[in-house]
């Protein structure tokens, strides 16, 4: 369904009932990538799942929005005043946010290769793929884009293509296409959120949960491990074998490690 929010349609998903349990997907997917979360967990908790906006069949406005703010309207339009709240990569950056800005909101996070706002990217790996990646995106082509970021987020750098679930990867792939044919809209500015994240960490006072792929590049694993240590009551989990979606490349050991923190 979709939530006319902010000046936009944000489009949403919800199942099952009991405490409700937000989904926040990464920036190189939409909600789609909690298929195998979405149906496991409303099997005892209300859960909701929506594409951040110009991502998957949400939209996009010109103007000033801020994500989290988009978030905070989505569960008002819903009539939910607390959840617990999982965020993948840039969801992560989202949940972190919208925490710091509404902490009575929010009562667990969980955190899978979570962005960070306020970080600044230094290793060569980063920025490497940071410029080869607009490179192809100011020459119009999407798909040296999109393979780049599954070589990125997917593979991981210690793993060649073929030693990765060829299924994760055509699906993502599918995402990220959707996410770079958007049409784009003119005058739009993101509001950060001031101070950022980086710098307010210690003020996170709910349980926190941080999940690290063993496979991802060094740069998210050094955030995770800076986020578990900032937060008042953080712990911080390596999946092996798992590069930066580790929900999907193995559903059913997240899944669990996310059953028990939230029990």
């Amino acid at each position: 369904m979709f939530a006319s929010i902010n000046g936009i349609n944000m489009y949403y998903e919800t199942k099952g009932e009991g405490q409700p349990l937000l989904l926040l997907h990464a920036g190189v997917a939409d909600s789609r990538m909690w298929d195998s979360q979405f149906e496991e967990f409303s099997k005892t908790r209300f859960v909701i799942r929506c594409d951040l906006r110009g991502f998957g069949q949400s939209g996009h406005s010109a103007g000033l929005f801020a994500h989290y703010e988009d978030i905070a309207a989505l569960l008002e339009y819903l009539k939910v005043e607390q959840v617990s709240v999982i965020g993948a990569s840039f969801g992560g950056y989202v949940a972190l946010d919208f925490v710091l800005a509404y902490p009575q909101r929010v009562t667990a996070l969980v955190l899978a290769a979570p962005a960070l706002g306020g970080y600044e990217f230094e290793s060569a790996e980063m920025l490497e793929f940071f410029t080869a990646e607009a490179a192809a995106l100011e020459r119009g082509d999407g798909v040296t884009a999109t393979e780049l970021n599954l070589h990125m987020w997917v593979d991981g750098f210690q793993r060649r293509p073929e030693e990765v679930n060829p299924g994760i990867r055509e699906r993502v792939r599918e995402m990220q296409l959707n996410i770079f044919s958007q049409p784009e809209v003119a005058e739009v500015t993101e509001k950060e959120l001031m101070p950022p994240a980086i710098d307010r960490l210690d003020k996170i006072v709910i349980p926190t949960l941080v999940i690290a792929g063993d496979k991802d590049v060094a740069e998210f694993q050094a955030i995770s491990r800076l986020i578990a240590e900032k937060v008042q009551h953080g712990r911080r989990v390596v999946m092996s074998g798992t590069a930066h979606l580790p929900s999907m490349e193995k559903p059913a050991e997240f899944n669990r490690l996310v059953r028990d923190f939230l029990s």
